[in-house]
C-alpha cells in the first residue's frame, strides 16, 4: 500500500489550555502548538498532518474541527494542561502553571507516513524523545520551535526557561529552528537578534526564524531578512509563533526566504485580528499582502 505523502507533519501533544485575563475573565480551550499550526499550514494550502498525543477521553478531532489537515493520535494517560494567567491587555507577561502533561513522543510513534518536513511543535521540555530529531533527519526536513527545549517545569508545576544543554549536539540535526527574541537570549546570551541568529547557525541550525512583536526575521547563514508585523489588534495574539512558523515551512517548499517571510508575517498578522487558530484561505493572506504590505 502507498504512503499518504504531505508537505509537513506537525507533531506535538494537544493541551487543556485555561487562560485567565489580565481582568480575571477565565477561558477555557483545548489547543496547543499543534492545533494552531496545523490550522495555519493546512488552511494556506499545504498538504498536511498532525500527530497528537491525548487522553482516550480527550475529543482529538473536536480540536481540529473544521482544520483540512489529516489528524493522527495515539493514546496517552494523561492530556497535557497548561494553566496561563495574563497581568498586561497585550498579554506579553504571563504566568504559566504545568496541570498535567501528556507521554513523550518517539519517532517510533509517528505514523507510516511521508513527509517533506517534520514540524516540531511541542509545549515543555520532555514532549519528545532525545533522539527524535537526528531520527527524522533521515526521512525529511526537520524544523523545531524551541520553546519545548527550553521551557521545564518546576518543582511547583509553575514553567521557567533555561538554555539547552545538548543545543550543540542536536542543532546540527535541525533545518528550521523557530524561537521568539527572549529564547534567543537564553540560548546565546545576546540580545541582539541577529548575532543571535548568527550563533545558532554557527552551532549547527541551518536556517533561523527568530520572531519578535515587532518584527520577524530568518537567517540562512549568508543574509538576514526582516518583515514587519502590522496586526491593527491583538485579540488574536495567542499562537501568533506556531503560525508565523507553520506558514513559513510551507511557504519554503516552493518559494525563497523573502518571500515565505512575507507570506508568514502577513499570515501572523491577519490571524492577530481574530481569537483562535487561522481559519482564513490562502487568498486572505495575499489580499492582506496587497493591502498592508505594498
Amino acid at each position: 500500500m502507498k504512503k499518504e505523502t504531505y508537505d509537513s507533519l506537525i507533531i506535538g501533544p494537544l493541551s487543556k489550555d485555561i487562560m485567565i485575563d489580565c481582568h480575571d475573565v477565565e477561558t477555557r480551550l483545548l489547543g496547543g502548538a499543534c492545533v494552531q499550526s496545523g490550522y495555519a499550514a493546512s488552511n494556506v494550502g499545504a498538504r498536511t498532518a498532525v500527530f497528537t498525543r491525548a487522553s482516550a477521553d480527550t475529543d482529538v478531532y473536536n480540536a481540529f474541527a473544521g482544520c483540512p489537515a489529516d489528524i493522527y493520535w495515539k493514546p496517552s494517560a494523561q492530556t497535557t494542561s497548561i494553566r496561563n494567567k495574563y497581568f498586561t491587555e497585550d498579554k506579553e507577561t504571563r504566568s504559566c502553571t504545568l496541570l498535567s502533561r501528556s507521554d513523550p513522543i518517539s519517532f517510533a510513534d509517528l505514523p507510516p507516513v511521508e513527509t517533506r518536513i517534520f514540524h516540531f511543535a511541542g509545549l515543555v521540555v520532555g514532549d519528545f524523545d532525545e533522539d527524535i530529531f537526528a531520527a527524522a533527519s533521515r526521512h525529511g526536513r526537520v524544523a523545531v520551535d524551541v520553546q519545548c527545549l527550553l521551557r521545564r517545569e518546576e518543582e511547583d508545576h509553575s514553567m521557567a526557561f533555561h538554555d539547552w544543554e545538548k543545543k550543540k549536539d542536536l542543532l546540527p540535526f535541525i533545518d528550521f529552528l523557530k524561537t521568539d527574541a527572549a529564547e534567543a537570549r537564553i540560548l546565546t546570551g545576546l540580545d541582539d537578534r541577529k548575532e543571535a541568529a548568527k550563533q545558532l547557525h554557527d552551532m549547527g541550525a541551518k536556517e533561523i526564524l527568530i520572531t519578535h512583536n515587532t518584527e520577524v526575521l530568518a537567517y540562512d547563514g549568508q543574509d538576514f531578512h526582516t518583515c514587519p508585523i502590522r496586526a491593527r489588534n491583538l485579540s488574536g495574539r495567542t499562537g501568533r509563533g506556531d503560525t508565523t512558523f507553520a506558514g513559513y515551512l510551507v511557504e519554503r517548499l516552493h518559494a525563497g526566504i523573502p518571500e515565505a517571510l512575507l507570506f508568514a508575517t502577513a499570515l501572523v498578522s491577519l490571524k492577530m485580528e481574530t481569537p483562535g487558530p487561522f481559519s482564513g484561505t490562502r487568498g486572505d493572506v495575499l489580499d492582506y499582502i496587497d493591502t498592508f504590505y505594498t
